[in-house]
């Protein structure tokens, strides 16, 4: 059975193969990628990898940043050209961070659980501007399938993360190579389901499904036929023109049996042989041709059997073979080769390319039978090559050679030199002389025309040719072609011209070519001038020694690759030849961009502008000046900031919007037509100050015989140059001259003027100064007449103070009562219609207030003060009422009144000491007398008795109560001489007497003060322990003064030990201190020695380790 074959595919002689996308296919392999010129972009290049079948692997390529302006485009691609941007998803990912501190780009990708077709090469492309680069690398899946070579197509995107390359498959071709002929059907007969796609694969099935089809109706089981002992077979292979002959054999040999061939019913013809051997029926295919490659069947009845036939084509071989001819032009070629077949379709080839025998090819072919003839008319030698026949079953070929005829020459052509213009006359004798021929010049045809005039003598032996006027053009190799002969004659013809040098041509005025400094400089100078003159280039009288000089056919040219300022000046250009010589000049003039300025000066400075100069640059660059370009900086700062836009002409500029006060420097570029120069040195550093605005509110603020007191306010505006002082003048009523009235600048906004006579009228301005100079003037707007006015006394009570002043015991009290009154009023106090003891109460006073002053308020204290002002006659009082509280004392006789179930009353009298201030209320405290533990029962309670419900049952009680007012708690409370017994109710205890112990004890301490030495700068703690009840009042003494409210110090009591600590001592915190404990049985006090020694270590600090004395707790 012949092979299936794909007609599609294998019609240019090679077998169809499929690529996995995994590289270039073989016809890429040649062919160039255009990509731009790789550059070192990348600083860590991704590098190839392997990976287990569904873990993750990732890939880096690092970018250093320091030369990129920007962000460059790096592109990940798997296989030649499939971009894996589009591919991103759950199993596909790309990241990209940068540091700043490094300025590197990191590029990632990542592949998460990795399939088998994961696998191949990819390739990652970084590009920025016109630099490239990039880096392949390879992935190998390990514990992947080896999956069979077969085509397979992905349906849809539903998981745009799959990297699904199986529908990038691409269409490879290789090599045909010769493989044994084997029956692919057995072989799929014999396979397993699983390797029907293998098998396809590799022997070029195209069709499987339909072979699959046809298979699977082979493979059917069939019902034992009741027509047919023996069915026809599956399939039948026959070559072509063979026979074939195909056998059934019948169960009942009465049945009509009819043929078909594809569904047609087959007639008896000498094609078609129908035989009748027993119970078998036969039909023999006589001559079987490529028609008869169908499907066959034959009926018996209502059954049916069919096969199918396949009619394999036997190849067409080439029985003699073509021979080789060698010939002259313009003879007839006749190539014959004879094959094995009438009727076979050869084709002719020429140097591997097929001859084309149309009607008007020079080409014709002539077939007799099994001989086929190649025939060429009137050959020439274009018909020079190798000619093959090419039949299916195999190839001939041969060469052919066409030669011209020979020649005879009498007269050959004869090398002529000529000068432009002149003439030219050409001839040469061939014998046979009415051969055809065709001038040629340098290989080009010379047609003929009114300058050009060829002669042929076709009865003489002569061909002559005649030019006119030369020209250069004319020069070169002619030749004289005799058509059908392998010789020529051919000389050469030379043309000379003097040298010239064409320097209209360039239209630069005046011959003046003007470059930049610094660019490249290309001078192209048309010449002229056979033969090519010799040319020499020149700077003055010697050559040019920074300049490259080239020449070539036509032009020559002058190089300079960075020109100069010193490049500039005439060039000299010197042509020789045989037939003389010529120069020419050439002025070139090298621009460049001028020489900075030179410093700028800044003359004037204002608040926020200045004025500044500066002279022109020495060189302009050999342009004019256009303008100039100013810039400014702070003078700490490395920012430039440019201050115009448009150019400025003159050299003075006025800088402005500075920041008052702060130092500026300034730069001048210098602009022509070529550019910006280099900056100039920056001027002296300066900075902008402006004076303050005018002194505001200035009034009269006191006026005597000879003196008057002026006060303002300072200005609104001062500025970065602060304000040094006032300027205080005067002007007498009728003049103009403004007299100083301070010799020196004062700082404080009062003035008292002095030395001014007794009723004059005078004017009073004043001036703010500062380093940028004085201020506008204020004036005040009215004269002043130099006289004393009385003002009665006016006392201005501060609202505070229209009330009861109230303090505490201990407190500092500092009041401040402000008057009014000129002259100066005399103040007065007095306290309950007494005079105040000078002793106790601190009294200061001034011009306009008076303060009392109590640096540690007694009980003493309170009372009312009464305060009187007067001035001459006039008088006013005020009176202030000044109340010193206290903390109240206990309250009196705590008594039990009743016990009833779990209810005490408690009765008492208020405390014989308010403390100066009413009684708010009272705190009630219980003790079990068992622990003696005391909790609060009701706070802020404020009749006399009270009911304490919720006891305990079978409990004793104390109770006792504390005085409260605006102060707070009274420092001891009452208790109850007796204990309060709950009893249960019926039953009746009898509870011995005890007589109490008494717990009271003076103060005594238990732990001394001990001597301390503390490091200035580190907290230092004095330390010692009292026993004393009732609780003792501490007090701490500084050489025998008590500390009260100092912030440098902390007290602290705790269960008797107590502490002082002093805060980051000084030297002068050293001294003698004291602790001394008060309660109602007596007094103690301990004392100590406190030394502060300066910090001595290398940091100038030291560590202090405090000496703590541990006391004991007292009862």
């Amino acid at each position: 059975m012949p092979e299936p074959t794909k007609k599609d595919d294998q019609s240019n002689g090679k077998p169809g193969v499929w690529s996995l996308g995994e590289g270039q296919g073989p016809e890429d392999l040649d062919k160039s990628i255009d990509t731009p010129p790789l550059s070192t972009l990348l600083i860590e290049r991704p590098q190839g990898g392997s990976v287990d079948l569904g873990a993750d692997i990732h890939f880096i390529a690092k970018v250093e940043a320091k030369d990129l302006l920007r962000k460059p485009t790096v592109k990940w691609f798997k296989g030649k050209w499939m971009d894996l941007a589009s591919k991103t998803g759950k199993h596909l990912q790309l990241k990209e961070t940068f540091d700043r501190l490094t300025k590197i780009h990191t590029f990632e990708m990542h592949i998460i659980k990795a399939k088998e077709n994961y696998g191949g090469n990819y390739r990652c492309e970084v590009n920025y501007k016109d630099k490239f680069d990039s880096c392949s690398f390879d992935l190998e899946v390990k514990g992947r399938v080896i999956l069979d070579p077969v085509i397979v197509f992905s349906e849809g995107q539903e998981d745009a993360g799959e990297l699904d390359f199986s529908g990038l498959l691409k269409h490879r071709e290789h090599k045909q190579e010769d493989v044994p002929e084997v029956d692919v059907w057995e072989i799929l007969k014999n396979a397993r389901p699983d390797e029907y796609e293998k098998i396809a694969f590799t022997y070029g099935i195209t069709d499987l499904r339909g072979l699959l089809k046809r298979l699977k109706k082979t493979k059917k089981v069939e019902k034992k036929s009741e027509a047919f002992a023996k069915k026809l077979d599956a399939a039948y292979q026959v070559d072509k023109g063979g026979k074939i002959r195909f056998m059934v054999d019948l169960a009942d040999p009465t049945v009509e049996l009819k043929w078909y061939k594809n569904g047609q019913e087959i007639r008896s013809t000498p094609k078609y042989i129908f035989e009748h051997k027993g119970t078998q029926r036969i039909m023999v295919i006589n001559n079987c041709s490529m028609l008869d490659d169908a499907a066959y069947s034959v009926a018996a009845g209502d059954e049916k059997c069919t096969t199918e036939l396949f009619v394999k084509e036997l190849p067409v071989k080439i029985v003699k073979t073509i021979e080789a001819v060698k010939t002259t032009v313009n003879e007839r070629i006749e190539l014959e080769c004879e094959v094995s077949e009438e009727g076979a379709q050869v084709k002719w080839m020429k140097n591997g390319v097929e001859v084309p025998t149309g009607v008007r090819s020079r080409y014709r072919v002539k077939v007799e039978g099994t001989k086929h003839t190649l025939v060429i008319d009137d050959a020439s030698k274009d018909d020079t090559g190798v000619y093959s026949i090419m039949a299916t079953g195999g190839t001939s070929e041969a060469r052919v050679q066409v030669d011209l005829k020979p020649l005879k020459i009498f007269q050959d052509l004869q090398d002529i030199t000529l000068k432009l213009g002149e003439p030219l006359k050409m001839h040469c004798e061939i014998f046979p002389g009415n051969v055809p021929g065709r001038w040629y010049r340098n290989g080009q045809l010379i047609q003929a025309n009114d300058r050009i005039n060829i002669l042929h003598r076709y009865t003489g032996v002569a061909h002559k040719i005649k030019l006119g006027a030369t020209s250069l053009h004319d020069s070169g190799d002619y030749t004289f072609v005799l058509e059908g002969y392998s010789q020529s004659l051919s000389a050469k013809v030379h043309i000379i011209d003097p040298p010239r040098v064409h320097l209209e041509t360039l239209n630069f005025p005046d011959n003046t070519v003007t470059i930049v400094a610094g660019n490249k400089l290309r001078l192209e100078i048309p010449i002229s001038g056979e033969p090519a003159p010799r040319v020499v280039w020149m700077k003055g009288e010697r050559s040019g020694h920074r300049v490259h000089a080239e020449t070539y056919g036509d032009h020559t040219s002058l190089t300079i690759e960075v020109t100069e300022r010193e490049d500039s000046g005439n060039y000299k250009i010197v042509l020789q030849n045989e037939a003389g010589e010529d120069t020419g000049s050439v002025k070139v003039k090298v621009v460049d961009i001028p020489d900075p300025p030179e410093a700028p000066l800044v003359p004037v400075v204002g608040g926020d502008w200045c004025s500044m100069t500066w002279d022109p640059p020495i060189y302009d660059g050999s342009s004019p000046i256009l303008g100039y370009f100013v810039e400014r900086k702070k003078k700490q700062s490395s920012r430039w900031m440019r201050l115009n836009f448009d150019l400025i002409k003159e050299t003075t500029f006025e800088p402005k919007k500075m920041i008052e006060g702060v130092p500026y420097e300034v730069r001048v570029f210098a602009v022509n037509a070529i550019g910006v120069s280099k900056a100039s040195e920056p001027s002296k550093a300066f900075v902008p100050l402006a004076v303050t605005s005018e002194p505001t509110m200035l009034v009269v603020d006191d006026v005597t015989d000879d003196t008057v007191t002026m006060k303002w306010r300072p200005p609104d505006t001062i500025g970065a140059a602060g304000l040094d002082g006032y300027l205080v003048e005067y002007c007498v009523e009728g003049t103009d001259e403004w007299i100083p009235a301070n010799k020196g600048l004062t700082e404080k906004t009062k003035y008292t003027i002095t030395g001014l006579p007794t009723n004059a009228k005078i004017l009073v301005r004043v001036k703010a100064v500062n380093a940028a100079g004085c201020s506008t003037p204020r004036t005040i707007q009215h004269s002043i007449l130099v006289k004393e006015v009385i003002e009665p006394p006016k006392i201005r009570i501060p609202r505070h103070l229209k009330q009861t002043y109230t303090r505490r015991v201990g407190e500092a009290v500092n009041l401040v009562v402000p008057f009014l009154g000129k002259p100066r009023p005399k103040v007065s106090w007095l306290k309950e219609g007494q005079p105040i003891d000078p002793t106790h109460v601190s009294i200061r006073n001034t011009e306009c207030d008076s303060i009392i002053f109590i640096r540690k308020a007694e009980r003493s204290h309170s009372g009312k003060y009464e305060l009187t002002v007067q001035v001459e006659n006039h008088t006013d009082t005020a009176i202030l009422d000044i109340q010193i509280v206290d903390l109240p004392g206990p309250p009196q006789a705590v008594t039990i009144e009743e016990v009833w179930g779990e209810n005490v009353a408690l009765d008492w009298s208020p405390p014989k000491d308010i403390g100066n201030s009413p009684i708010s209320g009272y705190t009630i405290q219980k003790a079990d007398k068992k622990t003696m533990e005391w909790y609060t029962c009701v706070e802020h309670y404020h009749r006399t008795c009270i009911t304490i419900s919720d006891l305990v049952i079978g409990n004793e009680y104390f109770f006792r109560i504390y005085a409260e007012n605006m102060c707070g708690l009274s420092e001891s409370a009452t208790q109850t001489k007796d204990c309060a017994l709950i009893v249960k109710e019926g039953l009746q205890l009898r509870t011995p007497e005890y007589i109490d112990h008494d717990f009271k004890e003076p103060p005594r301490f238990t732990q001394p003060l001990i001597n301390t030495f503390a490091v200035a700068g580190y907290n230092a703690t004095l330390n010692c322990s009292v026993r004393a009840n009732p609780r003792p009042k501490v007090i701490w003494m500084k050489n025998k003064i008590a500390i009260i409210d100092d912030p440098r110090y902390r007290m602290f009591s705790n269960q008797g030990v107590c502490t002082l600590e002093v805060r980051k001592p000084n030297p002068y915190d050293g001294g003698l201190y004291a602790c001394k404990a008060v309660n109602d049985l007596g007094e103690d006090q301990v004392e100590c020695r406190l030394e502060v020694k300066a910090s001595n270590s290398p940091h100038g600090c030291s560590v202090a380790q405090p000496i703590r004395c541990l006391g004991l707790v007292f009862m």
